[in-house]
């Protein structure tokens, strides 16, 4: 499991952690175990793939043949309200939603049909 071809990417923020690994050299129970004994305090609980998908932040990544493609995660209970514009709010805070999202449309590696979709 120490191996350095074991793991191909490891990612952080917080405490979601994403690790893509080469199953020809390690299993996700190796990685586990591995992690789990590195500190009494630290225990980790992986969430698998899902058919070639997990959700890591606000991304969808998808396990394509070559290649891992992106697209936006939003949580069920999400939704796209925003200040209406006839509201007592000035009008920063009133686009501040829409400049947000065109910003993470273009600072995100999404292809250009998950970017007509966004």
């Amino acid at each position: 499991m120490k191996d350095s071809k074991s793991i191909t990417f490891y990612s952080r923020y917080v405490d979601d952690i994403l690790v893509i690994y080469d199953s020809s050299y390690t299993n996700p129970n190796a990685i586990t175990q591995y992690v789990n004994t590195i500190h009494n305090n630290l225990q980790i609980n992986p969430t698998p793939e899902d058919a070639g998908q997990i959700n890591f932040l606000d991304l969808t990544i998808t396990r394509k043949t070559t290649i891992l493609e992106a697209d936006i995660f939003q949580k069920p209970t999400t939704t796209n309200t925003t200040i209406n514009y006839f509201s007592n709010h000035t009008l920063e805070h009133k686009f501040a939603a829409y400049h947000y999202y065109i910003e993470r449309m273009f600072s995100l590696p999404l292809n250009k049909e998950h970017q007509l979709k966004e």
